[in-house]
């Protein structure tokens, strides 16, 4: 990409991924297009595929969780062409790196919400916990244990009392207590791994 595209693209993602300058925005182009796969067929699309994505995702954030790094990776793909795209990457990491608190719940709703029917089920609770605890050996069903998690987490979440989770109902509890943001499996990337990204993405390279 020569320097006169670079810049054009930028100045247009500046206006849509809020949270970087100009400069950051290049930087993340540059890495985009190291990163990115080059398809087999010519006229497929050009961009991170599922398998690159959910590799930045576990070697970059830390990720572990299968389901949930499939659920961010659908979060990005805003077309659902299996394929995150350039500007779906910048203005994804806008608001997986920088998003306001607002940004972030509708962000973590959506990836928490499986089969996106706008609500987030006692199934969905149930197999999200499932993944992110520990197993405890000594247990003789582990699911009960999962069980009592999510009827105690309806108990605190599901305002209307509907047995399962609106995204007013998520909205309210996170308002009033933060750390529920990601109540069912890390889906944001903590602070050092964050910092990680930021200090190697944001370097002046030279132009390539």
């Amino acid at each position: 990409m020569n320097r006169k595209k670079l810049q054009k693209l930028a100045e247009s993602l500046c206006k849509t991924a809020k949270h970087f300058n100009k400069f950051e925005v290049e930087c993340l182009i540059k890495l985009f297009n190291n990163l990115k796969v080059e398809p087999s067929d010519r006229h497929a699309v050009v961009g991170l595929d599922r398998n690159s994505f959910r590799n930045i995702l576990h070697v970059t954030f830390g990720m572990t969780d299968d389901m949930i790094m499939d659920r961010v990776f659908r979060a990005f793909d805003r077309d659902n062409d299996s394929c995150v795209s350039v500007t779906e990457w910048v203005e994804g990491l806008s608001i997986f790196l920088r998003g306001t608190l607002e940004e972030k719940m509708k962000y973590c709703f959506e990836v928490y919400d499986l089969n996106s029917d706008g609500y987030i089920s006692r199934e969905e609770m149930f197999h999200m916990l499932k993944n992110s605890l520990l197993k405890q050996p000594s247990e003789e069903d582990p699911d009960e244990g999962i069980k009592d998690l999510v009827e105690i987490t309806l108990k605190k979440m599901d305002y209307d009392h509907d047995g399962k989770l609106s995204y007013s109902d998520f909205e309210k509890a996170v308002r009033d207590e933060n750390l529920l943001l990601e109540a069912f499996g890390p889906c944001l990337p903590d602070i050092k791994c964050r910092m990680s990204f930021e200090g190697q993405a944001f370097q002046d390279t030279p132009d390539l």
